[in-house]
């Protein structure tokens, strides 16, 4: 059977239900904990920061389905399904017999996969009756596709932009504004934590932790408001689902079993996403795909991080969250995969790597744009330095195909286009990106003043 260069499911086949991986989990993540008590986090405490629908949804362990309401669902439809391409032009460059396919969830304005998610959360808000939301953006996705489902919903949007971000990515600021979203540089002297953390760390670039802690506290002090995360909450890989779910549809019509899946991974939203049902299948004993996260070696939770109870947020305001993690206080150095700089890693995606069902390994960045590079050249689509992460793989993986002559087939997500990316390819391109990796004595500093949890 000859398979077409794209798949698109019609839009009746859209999927109707997210799923939740932790129900089909022996192993559920460790709950979230109170960091004054050290007790797990109840409903009451969370829903003053969440809103209660979501809060319903971060604690639920058990459920496996939840319906899509139909309001999220009509908006998904004017840009989803979206297409699981063939990736035909990259195997005959490559030269390799390996099947390879990739999700591509950059055919938004938002440009990623992060509005999945952000219109599901300020529906949400808006059924609860909320004047806005407060949140945090690293390279920016996440904060643009949040200015949109806001816009969509008549919601005020507060957004505390990694100030490096902010300053490369002066054009991702403006489409956020365009939607109506007020976007202040964070570290910022706007709120208290933000003051207290550039005291201690006068001329930082900032970091999403950094972010968080803003914005969480922005939430907290305005009535009407709530705070919204787009990446490393269990709530937010459920809405992300949709993602696997929609990949697996595609390559069921097809009857084409994958062995591989790769996703770049940063708090875990779009690696989350495009698993679950797969995920969800090994996890029942009927699959041994194998999935493999991909990290920044500037950023490596998983791979040198510590699996341990950590603040979510470089202020400390967060509940505590069993996840690998590099320590709330680590900032990393400002590489151009804004959306991969986050210390710590999503508790449900730390459980399952920790418990053996999927691997790990860290890239450089002068590799990844090397790979993005070359995949533009042959695909045609400009990728964003995150998805450019899994793209490093899936090349590496197919090229040991071409060696060891297995035909085995690939899927990666491609999250996003790089167009407001232009400034790290133009420093790729006049040879002046560097690789700067923590060093072990710098992660044990960081990874001793861990929370101390018994």
């Amino acid at each position: 059977m000859e398979i077409p260069y794209k798949i698109y499911l019609e839009e009746n086949e859209m999927p109707k239900y997210w799923y939740n991986v932790r129900a089909d989990m022996k192993n559920k993540p460790a709950p979230l904990l109170n960091p004054g008590t050290h007790k797990p986090v109840t409903y009451e405490e969370l829903s003053h920061v969440f809103c209660d629908e979501l809060v319903k949804q971060e604690l639920d362990d058990t459920t496996a389905y939840f319906e899509i309401p139909e309001a999220i669902r009509s908006f998904y439809r004017m840009y989803r399904p979206a297409p699981l391409v063939r990736a035909y032009c990259l195997e005959e460059k490559l030269g390799t017999p390996a099947k390879i396919y990739y999700k591509f969830e950059g055919n938004n304005t938002s440009g990623s996969h992060k509005l999945n998610s952000a219109i599901a959360q300020a529906y949400y808000a808006k059924e609860q009756g909320l004047k806005g939301v407060t949140t945090e953006t690293g390279a920016g996705q996440w904060g643009t596709a949040l200015s949109m489902a806001c816009a969509y919903f008549g919601l005020d949007c507060k957004v505390y932009m990694v100030k490096v971000s902010y300053e490369q990515k002066p054009f991702r600021r403006e489409v956020m504004r365009t939607y109506g979203a007020t976007v202040t540089p964070s570290p910022s002297m706007e709120t208290e934590v933000g003051r207290r953390i550039l005291e201690r760390h006068p001329g930082t670039t900032g970091s999403l932790g950094c972010a968080i802690s803003e914005a969480v506290e922005k939430a907290t002090t305005t009535e009407g408001y709530r705070y919204v995360l787009g990446s490393v909450l269990n709530q937010v890989l459920l809405h992300q689902s949709i993602i696997g779910l929609e990949t697996k549809a595609a390559l069921d019509k097809y009857n084409i079993k994958p062995d591989i899946i790769i996703g770049c991974a940063g708090g875990g939203s779009n690696l989350g996403g495009l698993i679950s049902p797969f995920m969800g299948e090994k996890l029942k004993g009927e699959s041994d795909v194998r999935i493999i996260a991909i990290e920044p070696a500037s950023c490596p939770s998983f791979t040198r991080g510590t699996f341990a109870y950590d603040f979510c947020d470089t202020g400390m305001m967060t509940p505590l969250a069993k996840m690998y993690t590099l320590g709330s206080e680590f900032i990393p150095s400002p590489s151009h995969a804004g959306g991969l700089r986050y210390h710590g890693m999503s508790s449900t995606l730390s459980q399952l790597y920790h418990d053996g069902y999927m691997e790990a390994a860290s890239v450089n960045q002068t590799d990844v744009f090397k790979a993005a590079e070359y995949f533009a050249r042959t695909e045609g689509i400009l990728p964003a330095p995150e998805s450019s992460h899994a793209i490093y793989a899936a090349i590496e993986e197919a090229k040991k195909c071409k060696e060891s002559g297995e035909e085995k087939t690939i899927v990666f997500g491609l999250t996003g286009t790089g167009y407001f990316d232009m400034v790290a390819y133009e420093k790729f391109h006049d040879g002046k990106m560097d690789d700067t990796v923590p060093t072990d004595e710098e992660l044990k500093k960081y990874a001793d003043m861990l929370p101390k949890v018994e």
